[in-house]
């Protein structure tokens, strides 16, 4: 899930008083963790995107009965136990195997927070009567992994007057491990900064980390971490604290699946790689309303904000993209076309596949969803995530090529009303006939030339695994920064070490535009152009052949300004030589590398 009261607050403009509950801290008055060493033969953590259940969707959400004690109620021992049951009976065999307790544990039905000696987080004696400990215990009996959730900082309950011990630390005081002037951060503000050129700062991460290992924790959620969670800065920079759970998680011999939270600063991608097993790109996909999600409120924010971060997906840490809500019909608050373009945009990217649905009401469709083998063998295969190959406008085409040749292939139809959307060989890099499997239905469909095309709803979708039957395609490349091109407006060539000639033409805005001159190809027709380019946000541009008025095109942001990136374009050609031009209008148009125009049309 998202954060609790944190991440959501501030985002979504909830009750301010819980933002001030949650400001106060966790606690737990149970002994601290013994070392443990961890089996030989467990798996690297992260090697797959996790699957599992959160509490957090059912917790967020007004819909009629789900928290009947007041906001955020719903979580509690007895339904953590229950949909632990579910998620056994129902979903283990499929590969969920984790059960993840976000925010609240720590808290009472008022949101009032309680603490043990050492200022650690305790669970909460009405919502979790039998403990921590004794739930990990349950869950681990079902053959599934248990999770628990932190803020980021020392949350000022914790802090007391400043005079609160640290566990197995000497002398060490929580006045001892915050900045002096009591900073705040987290995305909630709802924590102090802790100061870790302070050598008890350390320490106090330690003996959290050492209570979760204690009670059989296997995953932890730290969020409203920064850079990110809508804050920005040096006051909410919170990679150190990042850097310090991964060694105190170290330190305690469990395996622990770290995982970082949320709307996670691009810039510090690498910080996230290197100390955390997963990081939530986007905010929370919840609505906050009286169903779990809606597709306005968040879900479909997905399509522009996942290819930034495609690259950064590996073994060993995923792109988070929050939970996937798509099992109980009228309480998701989808239709069936969303629900579906929803579990195809997770399962392509590689993100983590957890639900926030009531595992006890799943209906049909959503267990067709959920436990689709092939979908669920995308999502935890080696095989690279799948990115745009086409503009982020309202039809989309998204691939990946996987290591045995094949490929995967989602259309996906963004649009209010029914569209059509096609998918080019083209754009996939070669031409000729392919052999096609649609993946959601287990059907093969046989044998397409060129390209398939498929009728889809509003906000509907298909997924293919695409099998080349036919030859690479050959291309005429074109660079930005050659002499003959013509560049108007602000438009000019920069330097760009990912660039091919490490050159691009930039500065593409506000009537700068870039026009290729001698495009020459041998047949009239329509030619899909592999436009390269570099955007550090999603920015687009009117793409025109000739003299003609153009297209519009939103091309997805690269992440940075300087990673490259390539979409393919329709343009229609004369025979002979041709202009084509970039034209960033009145706005502001990405920089531009190189085009290759394909030998032929499509």
């Amino acid at each position: 899930m998202r954060s609790p009261s944190y991440s959501v607050l501030p985002a979504r403009g909830l009750r301010a008083v819980l933002v001030l509950a949650l400001t106060a801290a966790f606690a737990a008055s149970v002994p601290a963790a013994q070392a443990q060493t961890p089996d030989r033969t467990t798996p690297p953590i992260a090697a797959k995107p996790y699957m599992g259940w959160s509490s957090w969707s059912m917790q967020s959400s007004k819909y009629p009965g789900l928290n009947d004690k007041g906001d955020y109620s719903y979580l509690t021992e007895a339904n953590v136990l229950k949909q632990t049951d579910a998620l056994a009976g129902k979903l283990k065999k499929y590969g969920y195997d984790h059960v993840n307790i976000d925010a609240g544990w720590w808290m009472d039905w008022n949101w009032k927070q309680g603490y043990d000696q050492y200022g650690r987080q305790k669970a909460d004696a009405a919502r979790f009567p039998s403990g921590m400990k004794a739930v990990a215990d349950h869950i681990h009996a079902k053959g599934l992994k248990a999770g628990i959730y932190l803020p980021a900082g020392l949350e000022k309950g914790a802090y007391g007057d400043g005079k609160t011990p640290v566990w197995n630390a000497t002398g060490c005081t929580t006045a001892d491990i915050v900045y002096d002037d009591l900073r705040t951060t987290n995305g909630w503000d709802s924590s102090y900064k802790i100061d870790f050129s302070k050598p008890c700062a350390q320490k106090y991460i330690d003996s959290q980390a050492q209570l979760i290992a204690g009670w059989g924790y296997d995953f932890l959620k730290l969020d409203g971490v920064g850079p990110g969670s809508g804050k920005s800065g040096d006051q909410y920079d919170n990679v150190a604290d990042v850097a310090a759970w991964h060694q105190a998680i170290a330190a305690t011999g469990r395996p622990i699946h770290l995982e970082a939270s949320w709307s996670l600063d691009y810039g510090h991608a690498a910080d996230w790689r290197k100390y955390t097993n997963g990081w939530r790109i986007d905010t929370d996909v919840e609505c906050y309303c009286n169903t779990l999600v809606s597709w306005e409120n968040s879900v479909d924010d997905r399509w522009d904000d996942t290819p930034a971060w495609t690259g950064k997906a590996g073994p060993g840490g995923w792109n988070d993209l929050d939970s996937l809500d798509v099992g109980n019909g009228a309480m998701d608050g989808l239709t069936k076309a969303e629900r579906q373009s929803y579990a195809t945009l997770w399962a392509i990217a590689k993100s983590p596949l957890f639900t926030g649905d009531d595992l006890t009401k799943l209906d049909d469709y959503g267990v067709s969803l959920l436990t689709n083998r092939d979908v669920i063998a995308i999502d935890q295969s080696t095989n690279p995530p799948a990115r745009p190959v086409t503009p982020s406008d309202p039809q989309q085409v998204w691939a990946a090529k996987n290591a045995d040749g094949t490929y995967t292939v989602a259309l996906f139809n963004l649009a209010d009303s029914p569209a059509a959307v096609t998918a080019d060989w083209t754009s996939l890099g070669f031409t000729g006939k392919a052999s096609v499997r649609d993946v959601w239905n287990r059907e093969n469909l046989g044998s397409y030339t060129s390209k398939i095309t498929e009728a889809l709803p509003a906000h509907g979708s298909r997924l293919f695994t695409v099998t080349p039957k036919g030859g690479a395609l050959a291309f005429t490349g074109y660079e930005a920064e050659a002499s003959g091109n013509t560049l108007s407006g602000n438009a000019s060539v920069a330097g760009c070490d990912a660039c091919s000639g490490q050159k691009k033409v930039g500065n593409l805005y506000q009537g700068g535009k870039l026009t290729f001159n001698d495009v020459v190809v041998a047949k009239a027709g329509t030619y899909l152009v592999k436009v390269a380019y570099v955007s550090g946000d999603s920015r687009s541009a009117t793409v025109a052949a000739g003299s003609g008025s153009g297209t519009g095109h939103k091309f997805p942001s690269t992440g940075d300004w300087g990673t490259v990136s390539t979409v393919s374009v329709p343009v229609t050609l004369k025979a002979g030589t041709n202009t084509i031009s970039f034209d960033s209008g009145s706005g502001y148009a990405p920089d531009v590398d190189r085009i290759d125009v394909p030998k032929s049309p499509r």
